[in-house]
């Protein structure tokens, strides 16, 4: 969605309220193409003294695997987006401003990237999901396997006292 800055710079106390959905269908996350259905987003870009700010929230599911047992899972995500907009930076190192060099914005090129960089480390099916065994392959969330347990060789001699 193209924004049209001009007016919001110009006039302060100026607010642009947006909503729109942005398909994210053909973006990759480890292998996996987890954006099913569009992102909505909604938020809005005003003029607060000056001060031209970006305040918006991104909501979408993610259809994937669980990191731990790989059951396919659907994960609700919601993204807070957060910028200052400015036309000029006195500082280039400055990374908390957001330069706009012409005053029609892309909003899809940093929602997009915000929405990556706000993504969970882990995606797993419940907080305490067990994985499976990394012999047998068993599901561990529905009951222990048989799997005997592997004893460190460091260890070998101290279980060898053990089991006389």
């Amino acid at each position: 969605m193209i924004l049209d800055l001009e007016p919001i710079f110009n006039t302060e106390g100026m607010v642009r309220e947006f909503s729109y959905e942005m398909d994210l269908s053909a973006q990759e996350l480890s292998g996996f193409r987890p954006f099913a259905k569009p992102v909505r987003v909604s938020g809005s870009v005003g003029n607060k003294t000056g001060i031209v700010g970006l305040e918006a929230t991104a909501d979408f599911e993610l259809e994937l695997n669980c990191d731990r047992c790989a059951k396919p899972i659907t994960v609700p995500v919601s993204t807070e987006i957060n910028h200052t907009l400015v036309t000029h930076l006195n500082d280039e190192t400055n990374d908390e401003l957001l330069l706009v060099n012409e005053l029609r914005f892309d909003l899809d090129e940093i929602i997009t990237e915000d929405v990556f960089l706000n993504l969970p480390a882990k995606f797993l099916c419940k907080e305490d999901c067990k994985g499976v065994c990394f012999r047998c392959g068993k599901d561990l969330n529905s009951g222990s396997c048989s799997c005997e347990k592997e004893v460190d060789p460091r260890l070998a001699a101290l279980k060898q006292l053990l089991d006389n």
